[in-house]
């Protein structure tokens, strides 16, 4: 059977961790001031070190314990009644009888469906393209970790982790992750054609849609009635009766998703353990869902509460942060130059 268990590995240390990308030029993480990135060699902590396992389990069970889907969370034992993500990994055991002596062949999954039959998980896995797969050691399992970071910054839910806000925006932040949390959070669940939500089949009421990129064509991911057919909201296609799909609740159980298919309409990329967020007809990240709503500093990466931003080439960014990438010179009323989102002043553009 499916194991639920608590994962607990070791943290690791982001703070001297050279980072991958320099592939040695850079000789360990030092934290810029506000940035999300090395003072040093300029890239992000992520592609230094992730969070370690234990870090982003308690960042998902910030995220959905104030929510409906609290019952995904633990207390954690001595934690001051923090709760942290009750992580369903799956343990798949199997004989392997080619040699003279029958062992067992033993693979972890960092993450599964929780609350399905072992039967029904594996085949909702072999629905993920291979290379996305969460096998422990192997690149899909590093690449589900680099999407929680990525998808779900903690900074888009923890006023505490902000270096942006100004006085009096704090409020404002944590009424935005309420309404959020109440009116667009989810999980996704898997089941078979026509089960889920425990085989409930009406249309929720659906906003109208309005294209934020890939959103669905038509909003009716529903049963044909005359083939009698499931259809994949996504691509369209028919799908098997036997083969599990993904419902999302505040989607209504009459839409299903191939579990392939289930994307953020922004991105397209898998929504990681199948967290999204509902909005005009169609399902998003984390990340994208707040920026739907509100700008983006393309300096700290944090949502901006402020009216008051400076605005270049559809790129936004608090005042205080619309730096030099390289002196950190203020560029209000300065000229500079924009390098993808970098913005440099004259005197650094030229040195490079």
């Amino acid at each position: 059977p499916a194991l639920f268990q608590m994962s607990g590995s070791q943290p690791q240390v982001g703070r001297g961790v050279p980072c991958l990308r320099c592939r040695g030029l850079c000789t360990g993480f030092e934290p810029h001031s506000w940035r999300k990135i090395c003072k040093s060699c300029k890239c992000s902590q992520e592609e230094h070190s992730l969070n370690s396992e234990l870090e982003d389990d308690r960042k998902i069970g910030r995220l959905l314990s104030d929510s409906k889907y609290s019952s995904l969370t633990a207390r954690l034992k001595g934690g001051d009644g923090v709760r942290i993500y009750k992580r369903n990994r799956m343990i798949v055991t199997n004989p392997n009888i080619s040699g003279k002596d029958p062992t067992f062949d033993t693979i972890t999954y960092e993450w599964a469906p929780p609350g399905l039959a072992q039967k029904l998980a594996m085949q909702y896995m072999e629905l993920i393209p291979k290379e996305l797969q969460p096998v422990a050691g192997t690149d899909g399992a590093f690449l589900r970790r680099r999407r929680l970071t990525r998808q779900l910054p903690l900074y888009d839910q923890d006023p505490a982790q902000c270096r942006g806000l100004a006085d009096g925006e704090h409020k404002l932040m944590e009424e935005f992750v309420k309404k959020y949390k109440a009116e667009a959070l989810g999980v996704g669940e898997v089941a078979l054609p026509g089960q889920g939500g425990g085989g409930k089949e009406e249309e929720k009421p659906q906003e109208k849609s309005i294209n934020p990129g890939r959103v669905p064509e038509s909003p009716n991911g529903a049963l044909e009635s005359a083939a009698g057919h499931f259809r994949c909201d996504t691509c369209k296609q028919a799908v098997p009766g036997d083969c599990p799909v993904v419902y999302a609740d505040r989607a209504g159980y009459s839409r299903q998703w191939h579990p392939a298919c289930f994307v953020c309409c922004r991105c397209a990329e898998p929504l990681v353990d199948l967290i999204y967020f509902w909005k005009s007809g169609a399902a998003w990240c984390g990340r994208h869902y707040c920026e739907s709503l509100r700008p983006r500093c393309a300096g700290c990466d944090e949502i901006i509460f402020s009216e008051d931003y400076q605005q270049v080439e559809g790129l936004a960014w608090h005042k205080k942060h619309f730096a030099c990438l390289e002196c950190e010179t203020l560029l209000i009323g300065k000229p500079f130059t924009l390098a993808n989102t970098s913005l440099l002043c004259t005197t650094c553009s030229q040195s490079r």
